[in-house]
């Protein structure tokens, strides 16, 4: 593409990744409360790896796993947006959708606001066919942000970053089609009054 899709939310403006991010991802990557369903919490080292390839896919692609910032504060809490996982997944060739929130922004529905917005990236502006999600089986919280973007659950696989016998190897498996998402109604799905469109500009 020629630039980055960036867009707003009812409250929250989703970008791409700036050097004053790293700081506030690496402190979420350390809280073991955020990274409660993965396998450890990131050192500096590993977070700001994650933080590099997430905004090397936005140049990439035009799209990725954009930073979250939420307008009111201009403060970045965390990701979200879309992402090609792994090859050897058993959804793969795919495009997923996920979110990592920092805990002090968690209950206000942030999540699926800014995850609706990706969706809505990636269904209207991308015509992407299908989007899925998955994560850890104890994961909870997650599943119900799938389950409230009208995902639909599709069985479990074992994920091959994993180690064999890991309780968080198991995965959950959920998607969700385009005309699905056209079917519920993409403009209420949205998370976007009609006046913030999606907006794109060039690196």
């Amino acid at each position: 593409m020629d630039g980055c899709i960036e867009f707003d939310t009812e409250r929250l403006h989703l970008r791409q990744w700036r050097s004053t991010d790293r700081e506030p991802f690496a402190q979420l990557n350390a809280d073991p409360r955020v990274m409660e369903f993965f396998p450890e919490p990131l050192s500096r080292a590993e977070s700001d790896a994650v933080a590099d390839r997430c905004a090397q896919g936005i140049e990439e692609r035009g799209w990725g796993f954009w930073v979250v910032e939420e307008r009111a504060s201009e403060t970045p809490i965390g990701f979200t947006g879309l992402s090609v996982p792994r090859p050897d997944l058993p959804c793969s060739p795919c495009v997923e959708i996920g979110w990592r929130l920092a805990r002090a922004y968690w209950g206000r529905g942030y999540a699926t606001e800014a995850a609706r917005g990706a969706l809505r990236v990636g269904f209207e502006r991308l015509a992407l066919s299908e989007i899925v999600a998955f994560t850890a089986v104890p994961n909870l919280p997650s599943e119900a942000v799938m389950k409230r973007l009208g995902m639909v659950a599709d069985g479990t696989f074992e994920h091959p970053a994993i180690a064999v016998g890991h309780p968080l190897r198991p995965h959950k498996l959920y998607r969700l089609t385009r005309e699905a998402w056209l079917a519920q109604g993409a403009e209420s799905q949205s998370g976007a009054p009609k006046k913030a469109p999606l907006t794109k500009t060039t690196l």
